[in-house]
């Protein structure tokens, strides 16, 4: 599967920005997706995740309550709804997929599949 990525941009603290995860080659209903980013000078970290179909959701707890991601399998797309944005959450954001696990992973290491990356600049 090759993944796509896009929707990072510069925004306000405070304000709204959609991230989207667009795939081709298979569908994402056999894959577990995630949203990771990595600040600069910073290891990469696990911001969501959906399982397969999207019936289960997973989100890290600098960003629960605040982004939401979720799985359209009719468009082969998954969303990250950013809201609430801090400049802390300034990033380069990653979708990748996985379809050794059945299961929403934690850790980079376990996914297979990664897009190229989108930038979002959170200022104060």
């Amino acid at each position: 599967v090759q993944l796509q990525a896009s929707g990072g941009g510069s925004v306000q603290a405070g304000g709204s920005l959609r991230l989207f995860c667009a795939a081709s080659g298979r569908t994402l209903s056999n894959y577990v997706m995630a949203w990771f980013r990595q600040a600069p000078g910073k290891e990469r970290v696990f911001v969501a995740g959906v399982n397969r179909l999207g019936r289960i959701t997973k989100h890290g707890d600098n960003v629960n309550g605040r982004f939401t991601i979720s799985l359209d399998n009719a468009k082969n797309t998954v969303y990250l709804q950013m809201n609430g944005l801090k400049p802390e959450d300034t990033a380069v954001y990653y979708c990748a997929a996985t379809d050794r696990y059945t299961s929403i992973q934690y850790r980079e290491n376990f996914y297979t599949y990664w897009g190229q990356g989108t930038l979002v600049t959170v200022s104060s």
